[in-house]
Formats: structure tokens, C-alpha cells, sequence
């Protein structure tokens, strides 16, 4: 039998993904795709109390664009909007027992997601978001210097 290199976690995701759909009345979507690879994911999150009480996808790619999809929205059910800003994509990569080298690309693109729901949940309410999205990834984290009141 051909061995993976996926772990037993991605696969359980892949097969059994959480939370896949939309949510009707979502408080914020985001969608992200990667021209290089096909991947397109699609995020709703809905947020009640600064609290993300429910977060659903839909994507289209490949095991593991579906695996971190499905454990991003596991994560950050439950959380406060500043709780769910500090899930990287190496935490989700760590949740589901690691991923091949040539598919890491696909946890910055749930983190990805992730924060672009976020973003749009914001611009909904005609407020700033409490980041800065920025096209150069997600590796910068430069320790937050400046307070949001």
C-alpha cells in the first residue's frame, strides 16, 4: 500500500471535513484563493458579543486546503475576535499533526480566511479592522506594539 504523507488527523479532516456550508446570516465572509495551486476558500463566520459563535466554509482544492479549512473553523469557534487574530497557520499545522512541505501553503490560506471573514465583518459595521491584512503573508509577526481602544 502507497504511504501518505499526510497524518491521520489530516486525513480524518479530508474525509470527515467540520463545518463545511455556508452561514445565511453571516456576519462576515471571506474568501481567499491561491492562483499558483487552485485552492479557493471560502469562510463565513458568525459573531455575537465580539464572539465567534459559529464559522462554516466551502472550499475547493486539494486534502490539505480542505483539512486546514475544516480545523481553522474547529479553532476558532468559541473564541473572542482577538483570540481567533492570534491563530497562525503554524498552530493550525501543529492542530492536525503537520503537513508536507509542498502543502504549508495551504494553512497560510486558511489563516487567510480566517482573517479576511474577520476583516469583512468589520468593514460591515463600517469600522476599521484591528489589523493590517497584507498580501505578504502571514510570517510577520512583529508583536503588537500599538493598543486598540
Amino acid at each position: 500500500m502507497e504511504q501518505h504523507p499526510y497524518s491521520d488527523k489530516v486525513m480524518d479532516h479530508f474525509l470527515h471535513p467540520h463545518n463545511v456550508g455556508e452561514i445565511a446570516d453571516a456576519s462576515g465572509v471571506g474568501s481567499v484563493g491561491n492562483p499558483i495551486c487552485g485552492d479557493v476558500m471560502r469562510m463565513y463566520i458568525k459573531i455575537e458579543n465580539n464572539v465567534i459563535v459559529d464559522a462554516k466554509f466551502k472550499t475547493f482544492g486539494c486534502g490539505a486546503a480542505i483539512s486546514t479549512s475544516s480545523m481553522v473553523t474547529d479553532m476558532v469557534k468559541g473564541k473572542t475576535i482577538e483570540e481567533a487574530l492570534t491563530i497562525s497557520n503554524k498552530a493550525v499545522t501543529e492542530a492536525l499533526g503537520g503537513l508536507p512541505p509542498a502543502k504549508m501553503h495551504c494553512s497560510v490560506l486558511a489563516e487567510e480566511a480566517l482573517r479576511s471573514a474577520i476583516k469583512d465583518f468589520y468593514v460591515r459595521q463600517g469600522k476599521e479592522p484591528p489589523f493590517k491584512q497584507d498580501a505578504s503573508g502571514t510570517e510577520g509577526h512583529h508583536g503588537h506594539s500599538h493598543e486598540n481602544g
